[in-house]
C-alpha cells in the first residue's frame, strides 16, 4: 500500500512554475494518482477506507490545483475524473443505464456561493436564482434499485459509476426496503437511488454482539453496512441491521412531478424512507440550514458527513447537465472536517501542577472540525513513542464536537531523512530540577514541587476555579501577572493581595473598580465548603469526587490532616496511591504553612454532618453517578444517595454496586454491563429514594 502524498502548499507550487520544471509537476502528479488509486481501491472495492474522508479530499483538492493550473500536464489516467473503482469478481457484473455520478464537494460559504453562481451563469435572465433543495448527505453505500411494474427486481453497487455488481440476494433482507410497490404496478420500469447504511444503535448493537463473540469489531457503521451488502451468503446480511435511504428516482418518474423535492415525497409516498428535506431560496439560506445540521447532526440516528445541495427544478437539472464525473446542478456541502493532514513542526514541554512533563506538539495551523488549530497534546513520553511521531512529520489531527484535538496517525512514509527521535528531557524545562519517569507510570514528572515556578502558577490557576474556591474574576492571565510581579507566591498570598491595591490598580489594563471586583470575589470566597477546599488544595489524585468522600468521611479539617495511612485507606474511592500521596501532603511543612495561612485568612466553613449509615437502606453499597438527569444536579442525587447511607465512587470497578446512569452515559455506561454492574434509570432511581 502506498500512503497519502503531503497536500502542496501554494509554494511548491509557484517553486516548481517559477522553475518551469514539468518533470517535477508530472512528477508530483503521478505521485497524487498512485495515492487516489490506491485509497479509492481501498474504499470501493475492499470497503476498507485507509484514510479519512476529508484526507481524500485534500489529496484530491492537490491534484485538481495542479490539474487547474497546468492543464496541458493532466495525467490520462487522472482519478478527478473517474468515480470508484473496479467491482469485485465475485458478484456479476451490471452495467448502470444512466451512469452513477459522484458529486462536487464545496467546504465553505465562498465555494457555496461560487457553486450558485455557477449555475446562475448558465441559466438565462428569467431561470436565474432557482430555489434549491437540500438533503443529508448520509454516509453509506450508494445503491441503484430496480422495480418492473412495482415488483423489487435488483440491486446494484455504484462500482465504478459506469459498471456496478449485483447484490439483490443481499438488498432483499433490508427490512425497510419495500419489496413490493403496489400504488407504482402500472409504472414498467422504476429505478430508484439511495443509500445503504447502519443506524447508530443498530451498530453499536453490532459492535456488542460481535465482541461477545470474540469477532473483530467494524471501524464504523458504512463499513459495517457495506462489509454486509457484499457477503456471499446472504444470511449474513439478514443478520445486519441494514436501512435504505431513497435520494433521487431516475426511471419512471410521472411527467406530472417537476421537482426533486416533490419526487422525494412521492417515494414517500411509496414507503421508501427519505432523509430531511429542506428547500431554500439563496445561498444565505442554505448556509443557515447547513449550519443548523452541523449543531444537531449528533442527533440524528445515523451518520452523516455533509449536505447535498441540488437545483430543486427537474428540468433545469436536465438543462444544466453534467461534467464528465459530476453534475453540475448539485454539490455536497462537506462538513469541517474532523480529521485532517498537517505538519508537526516541533515538540515541547509543558509543566502541570502536580509536576507532570507534558508534549505539546506544535503544528502547521491547520483547520479541524470548524476550528484552527496549532497545538495538540501529545499526552506523555510513552504516547510519544507508540506513535513514534517526530518534529518534521506529517500526521492526521482528529477533533470531533468539543474534543480536544489528537495525533490519530504519523505518515512515516514522508519522514524527513534528517529527523530524530524524541528524547524526554532529563532536566525541567522552566526550573531545571531533574525529571523522573516513575515505575509504571506514563508521565514524567518535574521534582521542583513548589519550588518550580510553572507548578507554582498551575497551583495558583486550580485554587480560584469554579469547582475550586470559585474567585470570579480573577483569570489565569492575572494570576500568572501577579506572580510575575511577585505580589503572589503560594495560594495564602491571594487573601492579602488587599494590601497590594494601589499597585494592582497601576497594572496595565486593570482599573480601580476592576481591582474592586476581583477583592470583593477574594472576599466572598472565604466563606466555603470543606470539600471545596481540600479540592482547591490540589492533592495529587484527589478530584471533586474523592475531595467530597474525604470531607464526609472526616467531617473536619483537622482530624484528616491527622489521619494515618490506614484511616485514609477507609474512605471510599480511596486507594493505596491516593492515600500515600495525601498523607504525604499534610506532613509537608510548606503545606502546614500555606493552611495556617489560609486559615488566618479568614478561609472557613460549614461543619460536615456526617451520615451514618448504620441500618440505613443503601449501608454498605457502592454507587456510581453518569450522564445527564432530568429531575435534579447530579449533586444533589449524590447527596440523596449518602443520606440513605450510600458511598458514591467516581469510578466504575468490580465493587460497584449500582451505576445511576442518565442521559447520554458514555463509558461507565459500557464498563458497568461488562463488568456485570447492576444499571439504575432516573425512574427507577426517584422511586428508590421516595420509598
Amino acid at each position: 500500500m502506498t500512503d497519502p502524498i503531503a497536500p502542496l502548499t501554494s509554494k511548491d507550487i509557484h517553486n516548481a512554475k517559477s522553475t518551469g520544471n514539468d518533470d517535477a509537476i508530472v512528477a508530483k502528479m503521478r505521485s497524487l494518482i498512485k495515492a487516489l488509486k490506491i485509497h479509492n481501491h481501498a474504499y470501493y472495492v475492499l470497503d476498507n477506507p485507509r484514510m479519512e474522508d476529508s484526507e481524500y479530499d485534500q489529496l484530491r483538492r492537490s491534484l485538481l490545483e495542479l490539474e487547474e493550473q497546468y492543464p496541458d500536464l493532466v495525467q490520462p489516467d487522472s482519478p478527478i475524473n473517474q468515480v470508484g473503482d473496479m467491482p469485485l469478481s465475485a458478484f456479476t457484473q451490471v452495467t448502470h443505464d444512466i451512469p452513477m455520478l459522484s458529486l462536487g464537494n464545496v467546504f465553505d460559504y465562498d465555494e457555496l456561493h461560487g457553486f450558485m453562481r455557477r449555475v446562475n451563469d448558465r441559466l438565462n435572465d428569467a431561470q436565474k436564482n432557482p430555489e434549491y433543495e437540500m438533503e443529508l448527505k448520509l454516509d453509506g453505500l450508494a445503491v441503484s434499485l430496480k422495480y418492473a411494474y412495482g415488483k423489487f427486481m435488483q440491486a446494484v453497487t455504484r462500482g465504478d459509476g459506469q459498471t456496478g455488481e449485483d447484490i439483490t440476494q443481499n438488498a432483499k433482507t433490508i427490512h425497510n426496503l419495500p419489496k413490493w410497490l403496489p400504488t407504482a404496478s402500472d409504472i414498467e420500469l422504476l429505478e430508484v437511488r439511495g443509500e445503504v447504511l447502519i443506524p447508530k444503535a443498530g451498530f453499536e448493537r453490532l459492535n456488542r454482539l460481535t465482541e461477545e463473540k470474540g469477532d473483530k469489531t467494524f471501524a464504523n457503521p458504512r463499513n459495517a453496512a457495506a462489509g454486509s451488502l457484499r457477503q456471499l451468503d446472504p444470511c449474513v446480511a439478514d443478520n445486519r441491521p441494514l436501512a435504505f435511504y431513497a435520494y433521487s428516482v431516475n426511471q419512471g418518474l410521472s411527467e406530472h412531478i417537476k421537482t426533486q423535492s416533490a419526487a422525494l415525497e412521492w417515494l414517500k409516498f411509496l414507503e421508501f424512507e427519505i432523509s430531511t428535506v429542506e428547500v431554500v431560496q439563496n445561498p444565505r439560506e442554505a448556509q443557515d440550514y447547513y449550519e443548523y445540521m452541523v449543531e444537531t447532526r449528533n442527533d440524528l440516528p445515523f451518520e452523516i458527513d455533509g449536505m447535498v445541495i441540488k437545483v430543486n427544478s427537474l428540468a433545469l437539472q436536465q438543462q444544466l447537465g453534467f461534467l464528465s464525473r459530476e453534475p453540475r446542478w448539485a454539490t455536497a456541502y462537506k462538513f469541517p472536517a474532523e480529521t485532517v493532514m498537517t505538519r508537526l513542526h516541533a515538540i515541547e514541554w509543558q509543566v502541570g501542577r502536580t509536576g507532570a512533563i507534558t508534549p505539546v506538539g506544535k503544528l502547521q495551523p491547520v483547520k479541524v472540525g470548524g476550528v484552527t488549530v496549532s497545538n495538540v497534546t501529545l499526552h506523555n513520553f510513552g504516547e510519544i513513542q507508540r506513535l513514534d511521531v517526530r518534529a518534521g512529520d506529517m500526521v492526521s489531527v482528529h477533533r470531533a464536537g468539543d474534543v480536544i484535538p489528537k495525533v490519530t496517525r504519523v505518515w512515516h512514509e514522508q519522514r524527513p531523512a534528517d529527523s530524530e527521535p524524541v528524547q524526554l528531557p532529563s532536566t525541567c524545562p522552566v526550573c531545571d530540577s531533574p525529571v523522573v519517569l516513575p515505575e509504571d507510570e506514563a508521565l514524567a514528572r518535574c521534582t521542583g514541587g513548589l519550588f518550580c515556578p510553572a507548578q507554582q502558577q498551575e497551583a495558583l490557576i486550580h485554587f480560584v476555579s469554579r469547582r475550586a474556591m470559585d474567585i470570579d474574576g480573577l483569570g489565569a492571565s492575572w494570576l500568572v501577572s501577579f506572580f510575575e510581579h511577585g505580589l503572589v507566591k503560594t495560594v495564602a498570598d491571594i487573601y492579602q493581595l488587599h494590601k497590594h491595591q494601589e499597585e494592582l490598580i497601576t497594572l496595565e489594563k486593570l482599573g480601580e473598580k476592576s481591582v474592586q471586583n476581583i477583592l470583593s470575589a477574594i472576599e466572598a470566597s472565604k466563606h466555603t465548603t470543606l470539600a471545596s477546599f481540600i479540592y482547591a488544595l490540589g492533592i495529587r489524585g484527589v478530584g471533586e469526587t474523592t475531595a467530597q468522600n474525604l470531607a464526609q468521611q472526616f467531617g473536619d479539617l483537622d482530624s484528616l490532616m491527622a489521619a494515618d495511612i490506614d484511616k485514609l485507606l477507609q474512605t471510599p474511592d480511596v486507594g493505596a496511591i491516593t492515600a500515600e500521596l495525601a498523607y504525604k501532603f499534610f506532613r509537608a511543612p510548606h503545606n502546614i504553612e500555606v493552611i495556617t495561612a489560609l486559615r488566618e485568612a479568614g478561609v472557613h466553613w460549614k461543619k460536615v454532618e456526617q451520615v451514618a449509615s448504620e441500618g440505613l437502606p443503601l449501608d454498605g453499597q457502592t454507587w456510581v453517578i453518569t450522564g445527564a438527569l432530568d429531575s435534579m444536579a447530579r449533586d444533589e442525587a449524590k447527596a440523596k444517595l449518602q443520606a440513605l447511607g450510600a458511598k458514591v465512587s467516581g469510578s466504575i470497578s468490580a465493587k460497584t454496586t449500582a451505576l445511576l446512569a442518565g442521559g447520554k452515559a458514555g463509558s461507565k455506561m459500557a464498563k458497568a454491563e461488562k463488568l456485570g454492574v447492576k444499571v439504575v434509570g432516573e425512574e427507577e432511581f426517584l422511586v428508590l429514594v421516595g420509598e
